[in-house]
């Protein structure tokens, strides 16, 4: 416990990295203060403040920190922006003038991210008009001014675009990876009320009440440390680099290693087949009476067998599909044997790709399979009788995003201890001599 106060204090004493952890702080607050300001001609009154949402209305409000439900000028949150993102990377494998510009470095980089702000903008726009047509009862409409679906159509591209724009700051201004430390304030404010309302549940209407919640604590910091664990998780590949003189001084002639992730592919899989877990339900809108009912109303119900053991599968087959398209073995191949790189007992080139790729195949399965297990958590949990809005913390995207995030914080805050020789948060001895070590941020998205 002191050692832990002794690194606060080393933290509060280096200027730099107060200043940046007081404008990240500062940025977030005025995101949430924003997430509580109602649109133009909406009575917050009639709003239904459900946090508890299901389907994609209740993911869009877990990463909006609830400003989905409250109809917030934030309401849409970071979600076109990570559309957006998407898209543009899957353009990027599959149109060449998107390949040419990943390949560009810093000035492809400029232009890929300025694509990515004008698709935002198109997105947002269109889902603004599906949201004030969903979520704003219609007599509010008709009572507004005749210009009220514009309007506010404008209010929600503006805000969705200035929560990107305060991402941005906290990448540049602060202690990095703004998008994500969005995402994850907006998940993580629904945790108190979560937790006080399970407390009260249990407490209150069965006997012996807190040694069920004492229990259900327990098990939900064995999750997350389950969930750390293959988020962390990766596998090392020994590269020898060949020696090289140039000059007085010595290149190379030492072994480094590849670390591939157990789960390179982080959250994408379970959000992809969120997405398709969804078809079912609007099916089953357009045929009520069709004999095909039992088994639609079986995909689609949440709790069900058949609906877990489906979406487990496609979390797998997602895992491999993304993982596939974003971690290419030919290309690190190539790039290792320009700068003089083996592998101990592969040969350079074709041979080493397919060592790399056989390898990323292996640890792919029990990261899938594990990737699953966390998904499919939450609604077994719900199953045996915890509330939805405090099993949704038991695993599936919220968890993930949260660890990932929490960890990768952690991480930047590490790098500057380590840069003025202080103890870092996640070290337990200190280190003298090290070299600085740059935070390496890109203020994409962790997830």
């Amino acid at each position: 416990m002191k050692k832990f106060f002794t690194t606060l204090s080393n933290i509060w004493k280096i200027d730099d990295l107060r200043v940046r952890i007081t404008n990240t702080l500062l940025f977030l607050l005025i995101y949430r203060v924003g997430s509580y300001v109602v649109l133009p001609g909406v009575s917050a009154a009639s709003l239904n403040h459900d946090q508890n949402k299901e389907g994609i209305a209740g993911l869009l409000n877990m990463f909006a920190g609830g400003s989905f439900s409250r109809a917030s000028i934030f309401a849409l949150g970071v979600m076109p922006y990570i559309s957006a993102s998407i898209v543009v990377q899957l353009l990027g494998i599959a149109v060449p003038y998107f390949a040419k510009l990943q390949k560009e470095g810093e000035s492809g980089r400029n232009k890929i991210n300025q694509w990515t702000r004008y698709l935002t903008i198109g997105i947002t726009a269109l889902q603004a008009i599906g949201y004030l047509r969903s979520q704003i009862s219609p007599e509010q409409m008709e009572l507004a001014n005749p210009y009220f679906t514009i309007l506010n159509m404008c209010v929600l591209t503006s805000g969705t675009m200035f929560v990107m724009w305060l991402g941005e700051k906290i990448t540049d201004k602060g202690i990095g990876n703004g998008i994500s430390l969005i995402i994850m304030v907006g998940i993580i404010s629904a945790l108190p009320g979560a937790f006080l309302t399970e407390f009260q549940s249990r407490t209150t209407s069965v006997a012996g009440g807190l040694v069920v919640f004492i229990v259900e604590i327990v098990a939900l910091i064995a999750v997350v440390m389950f969930t750390v664990l293959i988020v962390q998780g990766t596998r090392k590949i020994a590269v020898q680099y060949a020696k090289r003189i140039v000059g007085n001084k010595q290149y190379g002639g030492v072994r480094q290693y590849i670390p591939l992730k157990v789960n390179a592919a982080g959250v994408m899989p379970i959000i992809f087949a969120q997405a398709l877990m969804f078809i079912p339900a609007t099916v089953q809108q357009f045929f009520p009476n069709a004999a095909q009912n039992k088994v639609l109303m079986a995909l689609s119900d949440y709790t069900s067998w058949g609906h877990n053991v489906l979406f487990a599968i496609l979390i797998i087959l997602f895992t491999y599909f993304y993982t596939a398209i974003t971690v290419n073995p030919n290309q690190m191949a190539e790039d290792m044997k320009k700068n003089g790189g083996f592998i101990p007992g592969i040969k350079p080139g074709r041979d080493t790709g397919s060592f790399i790729d056989g390898v990323i195949s292996r640890i792919t399965l029990p990261g899938s399979i594990a990737l699953a297990i966390i998904a499919v958590i939450p609604p077994l949990a719900s199953m045996v009788g915890i509330t939805s809005s405090f099993s949704r913390f038991f695993g599936g995207t919220s968890l993930i995003i949260l660890v990932g995030v929490v960890l990768d914080t952690l991480q930047q805050i590490e790098s500057h201890l380590l840069m003025r020789h202080y103890d870092g948060l996640m070290k337990t001895g200190r280190i003298k001599g090290r070299t600085a070590i740059p935070s390496g941020d890109t203020g994409q998205p962790v997830i």
